[in-house]
Formats: C-alpha cells, structure tokens, sequence
C-alpha cells in the first residue's frame, strides 16, 4: 500500500509536456476549422498583409464614419475574395507560395464588384432582368465565391448552396410538397448577385460591420499579450488544490472566449498549458480533452463576442446586439456551473492529487501590473450601455485596448505588433465572411422561393401540431446541417428554414432563434466533424472519439437548457425577458429550477452525486433533472399515459432530487475512529 502511495506521488509530481507533435496536429484541426493559410515570405507576404492591413484599416474607417450600406457590402467581400485568394492554397500540396491561378481569380473577382460599383442605380435596377453581361459577370463571381469559400471552410458548403440553387432553377419538376414556380438563370443570378437579398443580404452585412470590427479587435488583445495574462491569472486564482486544474480550464476559457469567439482555438490555447495540469491531477487523458473541449465550447457561448452567429441573430431579429448580450448571459452562466458541477465531481472521481504550481507572480501583482485587460475586455459592453451602435462600440473598445496596451511596456502596440494584429484582424475574419457570403445564396433562395415558410409546415405537419415534437425535429435538422457546416453556415440556413416552425406554434421569435444558435453551436463537439474535441485529443493523445463522447457527456445537461426557451411559459426568464403576464419573479424562479435541474443532470452525467450513484439512484436524479428543466417531455409521456391533462409543477422534481441525495448521505461509509 505503501509503495502505491509513493508511486502515484512520484507520478504526479512528474513533468507532464505537450510534444510538438501533439500540437501540430492540434494546430491541423484549427486549420480545419478556419482554413489552412499560406505562410508567405519575401514580397508575397509583403503583398498579403498589406492589402489585410488596409482592410482593417477601411472597416474601422467605415465604423466611425459613414460608408454607404451597398458600397461597404461589395468592398468588404472584394477584400475577402482577394486575400482568400492569396492565403488560402487551392490544394495543401501548393501551400506556401503564391501561384498565378491564385492571383487570377483575385483580380477577377476585383473586376466584378467595379463592375457591380461602377454599374450605381442602373444596374441594381435591373436585377429583375438583367442583361446578358450582368448575368456573365454575375455567374463568374458566384463561381469565384464558391471557389474562396472551398479554400476557406472545405467544400460542404459550395456543395450546400449548389444544391439550393438547383432547387430554385429545379421548382416545377419537383415532387409535392416542394415543387415551385421555378427560376431561369438570369432571374436568380440577378437575385443573388445584383440585390441585397442574396449574397450581399444580412450576413455579409453583419460579417462587414461587426465580425470583422471583433476580429480586428481580439487581434489587438491578443498582441497586447491578454491572452497570456488570462491563463495565468486563472491559474494563479485556483491555486493548487485537487480540482484546481479543472476549475483554471473553466475560468480560462470564460476569459479567453470573450476575445477569441473560436471554440478550437480556444481549445488548443487553453489545452497547451492547463493539460500537464489536468494530468499530474489525476486527469484520464479522454476526460482531459472532454473537458478542455467543453470549455473552448463556451468561446461561442460567451459574452461579449459569442461567436459570429450571435451577430446575426441580433440582424436578423432587428434588435441591439446588447440585447443579444443581456439574452445569452444566464444561459451561459448556467453552462458555465454545469461544467464546474463536472469539474468538481471528477476531481471526486479521480481521487485528483493537489497540484504544485508556483505563479511568476502573486495574483494581486499579477492584477496590478496587467489588470488593465479587464477594462479592454468588457469595454465593448460598457459603451454599448452607455448607447453607442455596437460597431461603434467595438471600435472604440479597439481605440482602449490600444491605449491601454502602453501602460507597461512588454505589452505596448507598436508599430511592429500593431501591423501584425491589424493584419490577423483581417485574416482572422475571412473565414467567417466567406462562409456569410456563400451562405446568403441559401437566404437568397430561400426567400426567392418561399422554403421556409414550406419547411416550417412541412415540420409542423410531421410533428401533428406539437410544440415538443416540433422541438425536437427542429433541435436535430439544426445538429445534422450543423455536422456538415461550421456554426455560422448551420445558424443562417436554420433560421431562415427551420426558425418559422416555432415562432407559427408561438414561440418568441428571440427565443426560436436562441434555440436554433444553441443546437447549431452543439455541433462543435459532435462526430464526424467535432473539431474542438479532436483538437483535444491530439493534445492529450487520447482517442478523437472517445473525447468526443466525453466532451457530449461534459456539454450535455446544458444543452437540454434551450428547449426550456420554447417549451416552458417561464422559460423566456432564461434569456431575461418577462413571460407574458408575468414579473421579474417568474426570470428568478425558471432560474433557480434550471439550476437546481442541471445540478441533477450533472450527477447523472458523471454518474456521481455524493458518491457513486447506483442505477436506481442514476434513475431517479434523471427523473428529477428532467422534471426541473424539460418538464414538458415528462408531462406529454404521463399525458400520453393517463389520458389527463398534467398540471406541471417543479415540486416533484425537487422532493425527487433532495431525496436521493438525503439517502446518499444518510448511507455514506463513515470514517471509522482511530
């Protein structure tokens, strides 16, 4: 027994690395995620980030000034299509270098949007019809797009918005109930290439004047050496107890998410230096990556960034994006403590040794000397409470965190550093705006032909009427589109397709997209195309899908949070806003069962409460999670059953709850005296 002890000390006082082959494959699946770039040398790389420099420096002139809406819209994708070009090779074989069938194709795409610009009212009048060079020009840039979107996001989907633009040319030899009147190539090339209604619609409105100003924006904070400081403030914050190192993953990528909005660059940041942590813990190398992929998860979910979807839900609805903001903060807090509800009872299940770590500095140095990070990171919050725009906010945020930055020396913007973060603003953006750019084909066509609204009565129809059913078919059209495409892709083509299906059963038109936003950035840690959690596990070197199922039983208890949003009268509380005829009373107390329900859920997750739970105990915590925060499954079984109309209250879920764990501490081993 002896011996054991002595072992498992020296293990855990061990030196745990992460190899350099372990994060090039970690760094493989962040490229998978927002493209594999060209690294250019000698007068390319000159070249190349120039001309990103200049598109920063064009949007944050276009924030504080005023662009015309068409104008902004048009040069903004000429940029991206330009440095999409450039950056990202046609095949990984040819990385690296800059070759002529990739300068071509950038000076073309140039020359159709002057063709566009130059074209002014006379050629946006005749979208409806079009003549013969419009529809040439417009088919050249539409296969240009479809080219820059393959190099940047994989060719899903290109072949996603071919098949929608097949739908709209293929309407009348459709089978019931899809077919349509149908389009000829002339009228949907003026659709999606000369209007504001396709392509140059809402999502490259939003990536133009929001994504790319918080891009440009992390970048700043990212040179300014935030990313570093966050790590080590959570790390030195939690100290070297057992759970410490899951508790420095959690709090990390809570501050690294607001900035960063990339839930596997997240990942990878975090991964590198909270693993060996998590290991000489006691940390099973699976769940490791399970939990680091969890925590790059709340990148997207985090305010004040939230990933570029969040963007769009606030265009889309036509409200501030404060109030997509105010919206995703308790949802997020609620993620948050289901994680560290996980965190604490692995560190249970894995008897997790304490963790010696000496910080550079105390934490109140720490914070002294770099503190001024905080202010950069809720600046944008704070100015848009005082009432500016938020592509105002965003860049006056910017004007502080560059300020800022020459408060300590290591951390000042010169001019150096400065070139390089306006530089990775930009790059850092192409993903997103290629992706809303292919992705307005599929608005474009969806509202030249009238899909959603056929869609949604389709859903409705196959679910009977139910709000429940309509759920959750909804819940898994936005999983599978979200298997194939990244978040962005997966939010736009749901909600303008899937999104009407809850709002005609009454459900708030915020809460219908919330709900849609939620399930699309769940596929972020599901197969075949799970990147955060591959990324964890190259770091780790445990098994992809392994960390994958572990990531899912991490995430899961969370995840059932956004059917309260459309399923329960009270549950619009979660993303503060008042139920009809109701008061504040009724945000406080769908929080408490909420809370009180994921409590449960986690327990049944990890297969521990106060100890470990026997599969009647599992049972019953189950039954009383989903009595707390899926209620309406519960009640439509029971209704089902009895015939009765079932009045629901979260009592029985409580007394459920309180019970087993009262049995459990009633029936705990006692330490048995000396």
């Amino acid at each position: 027994m002896t011996d054991d002890k002595t072992r498992a000390t020296v293990e855990a006082d061990e030196t745990v690395v992460v190899s350099n082959e372990a994060l090039l494959k970690a760094e493989a699946y962040i490229e998978a995620d927002e493209g594999a770039t060209n690294r250019l040398l000698g007068w390319a790389g000159t070249i190349s980030t120039g001309i990103a420099v200049v598109m920063s420096l064009f949007h944050l002139y276009a924030a504080y000034a005023i662009v015309p809406t068409q104008e902004l819209r048009y040069v903004h994708v000429a940029f991206t299509l330009v440095l999409s070009f450039l950056l990202f090779p046609l095949a990984t074989r040819f990385r690296n270098r800059v070759r002529w069938w990739d300068i071509v194709p950038g000076i073309v795409a140039v020359g159709t949007i002057a063709y566009a610009l130059w074209g002014g009212d006379d050629f946006t009048d005749r979208a409806t019809m079009p003549d013969h060079l419009d529809v040439l020009v417009g088919i050249t840039f539409i296969v240009l797009l479809l080219e820059a979107t393959r190099r940047t996001t994989g060719l899903i989907m290109p072949v996603v918005s071919l098949f929608f633009i097949a739908y709209a040319m293929l309407g009348p030899h459709l089978p019931a109930p899809w077919t349509h009147r149908g389009y000829d190539l002339p009228r949907l090339v003026g659709h999606l290439f000369i209007t504001l209604e396709g392509i140059f619609g809402v999502a490259v409105d939003v990536s133009a004047t929001l994504i790319i100003l918080f891009t440009i924006y992390g970048s700043l904070l990212a040179q300014s050496g935030a990313g570093k400081f966050f790590i080590d403030f959570s790390l030195a914050m939690m100290g070297g107890k057992p759970n410490a190192a899951g508790r420095t993953v959690v709090l990390s990528s809570f501050l690294l998410g607001g900035p960063s909005g990339s839930g596997v660059a997240t990942t990878v940041m975090i991964g590198t230096v909270a693993y060996p942590m998590l290991a000489k813990a006691g940390f099973e190398k699976n769940a490791a990556g399970g939990l680091l992929a969890a925590g790059g998860l709340g990148a997207i979910l985090s305010p004040p960034v939230l990933g570029a979807a969040a963007f769009l839900i606030a265009e889309f609805l036509k409200i501030s994006y404060l109030d997509v903001i105010w919206m995703a903060t308790i949802p997020t807090c609620l993620y948050y403590l289901s994680l560290l509800l996980m965190v604490e009872i692995d560190a249970k299940r894995f008897g997790s040794h304490d963790v010696h770590f000496k910080p550079e500095m105390s934490i109140w140095q720490m914070t002294k000397r770099y503190g001024f990070h905080f202010i950069s990171l809720i600046a944008v919050v704070i100015f848009m409470v005082i009432g500016y725009s938020p592509s105002l906010s965003v860049f006056y945020a910017t004007a502080v965190t560059f300020a800022l930055s020459f408060l300590r020396k290591e951390t000042a913007l010169v001019p150096r550093k400065l070139v390089r973060a306006l530089g990775d603003g930009s790059i850092g953006a192409l993903n997103a705006a290629t992706t809303c750019a292919c992705a307005g084909i599929v608005v474009g066509v969806v509202t030249l032909t009238g899909l959603g609204l056929k869609f949604s009565s389709i859903v409705i129809a196959y679910a009977g009427g139910s709000l429940l059913l309509t759920a959750i078919y909804t819940a898994l059209i936005v999983w599978v589109i979200g298997l194939a495409v990244p978040v962005t892709a997966s939010y736009i083509i749901c909600a303008v397709i899937a999104a009407p299906a809850l709002i005609k059963l009454g459900v708030p038109d915020y809460a219908a997209h919330m709900f849609i936003f939620y399930y699309a950035v769940l596929s972020e840690v599901s197969p075949p195309t799970a990147l955060s959690p591959f990324a964890a596990a190259a770091i780790t070197g445990g098994s992809p899908y392994k960390t994958t199922l572990q990531s899912w039983k991490y995430t899961l208890p969370a995840f059932l949070v956004p059917f309260v949003f459309v399923l329960d009268p009270q549950g619009v509380g979660l993303l503060l806003a008042i139920p009809k005829g109701g008061s504040w009373v009724d945000i406080l107390e769908i929080t408490f069962k909420t809370t009180l329900g994921l409590v449960a859920l986690a327990a049944v997750a990890q297969n521990w409460a106060l100890r470990q739970t026997t599969p009647l105990e599992r049972g019953l915590l189950l039954l009383s999670g989903l009595l707390l925060v899926f209620p309406s499954l519960i009640e439509a079984i029971l209704e089902s059953i009895t015939g009765r109309d079932i009045s629901y209250t979260f009592v029985p879920g409580l007394l459920i709850g309180l019970g087993v764990l009262m049995w459990q501490y009633k029936t705990a081993p006692r330490p048995i005296p000396a």
